[in-house]
């Protein structure tokens, strides 16, 4: 075979790769916020519970020749299981194109595993799970190793300074609104894109966000009302009264020794029942985007944008 052959084969495999990684993907969105184990059990239908046989769990044809529904209870797939597995192949081609066989190839994949996940995650419960954004930080130095140690000292100055301006962010924010004006776990995932892709590109990422963000809040809050998706109904059936629950309240309110507060209570309390309004938006997948194209688009933006501000966006020189 000639080289060319066998670069377009590794391609091909690379996207392979990308739907195989794309489908446990799926696997890791549905379960992690549940709190569930990403191994054990196998893949099961979310209606009916029936595990799932290999020829069920083929990346985006078996969804195809499902026709979208289950095979045993015949109830709606999502879409988003196809456009998750596509999408992870898209990027991890995307960043093949972009970076070649280099040991930087292994760091963007391994970024596109993080981001994806974070971004649905956040868009359907709007949190940022810490059982992928810590590990992420982890993973982000660590990979930067093998590049050198301007890199990973690069690495290093970016996961601390993704974590505190966030931080300061969320600080100021408090301040001035008297409110929370940003999610806990965006500066964790600031902090991992950092570790990605060092502090230099952290100005870019938080313009390109921000400014994406606002733009398509304002127009879905103009055509649907909401700037975000709509919080998760609570479609929990109240519990019925017991005997135990008719007695006397002073026999309830006797604190023992480890009893929480009353002002931690209260703001635990507060936190748990924080609901969404129309005009907030979930932060994450607008991060994960801005890095994404900051990583991907980041040659040809430093080629169209005048110097000053192709420095600021994108750290090329």
């Amino acid at each position: 075979m000639t080289p060319q052959a066998v670069d377009g084969v590794a391609r091909v495999l690379v996207i392979v790769m990308g739907l195989l990684f794309g489908s446990f993907l799926n696997v890791v969105i549905a379960r992690v916020p549940a709190g569930e184990s990403i191994v054990r059990p196998r893949s099961r239908c979310p209606h009916c519970g029936r595990q799932l046989t290999w020829f069920e769990n083929i990346p985006v044809l078996s969804w195809l020749a499902l026709r979208g529904r289950c095979r045993g209870c015949h109830a709606p797939i999502s879409w988003r299981y196809p456009l998750i597995e596509l999408l992870t192949a898209a990027l991890f081609f995307a960043c093949q194109r972009r970076f070649g066989w280099t040991p930087e190839l292994v760091l963007a994949l391994v970024f596109v595993l993080l981001l994806v996940p974070l971004a649905f995650i956040d868009l359907e419960h709007w949190i940022l799970p810490q059982e992928l954004t810590w590990p992420g930080i982890a993973a982000g130095v660590v990979l930067s190793v093998p590049l050198g140690i301007p890199r990973l000292i690069d690495s290093v100055i970016g996961a601390v300074a993704g974590f505190l301006v966030f931080w300061a962010m969320e600080w100021l924010g408090e301040k001035i609104f008297k409110k929370e004006a940003l999610g806990a776990g965006d500066k964790d995932l600031l902090a991992l894109i950092g570790a990605f892709l060092s502090w230099k590109a952290l100005l870019g990422v938080i313009f390109l966000s921000s400014l994406q963000g606002a733009v398509v809040g304002s127009v879905m809050l103009l055509i649907y009302g909401r700037a975000g998706p709509a919080p998760e109904e609570d479609t929990d059936a109240a519990p019925a009264p017991t005997p135990e629950a008719d007695a006397p309240a002073a026999l309830e309110a006797v604190p023992g020794p480890e009893a929480t507060p009353p002002e931690a209570a209260r703001e635990e309390e507060e936190e748990d029942d924080w609901v969404p309004g129309p005009t907030n938006i979930p932060f994450g997948p607008w991060l994960a985007v801005a890095a994404l194209e900051v990583m991907l688009l980041g040659p040809w933006l430093s080629e169209v944008l005048p110097v000053p501000m192709n420095v600021l966006l994108t750290g090329l020189r």
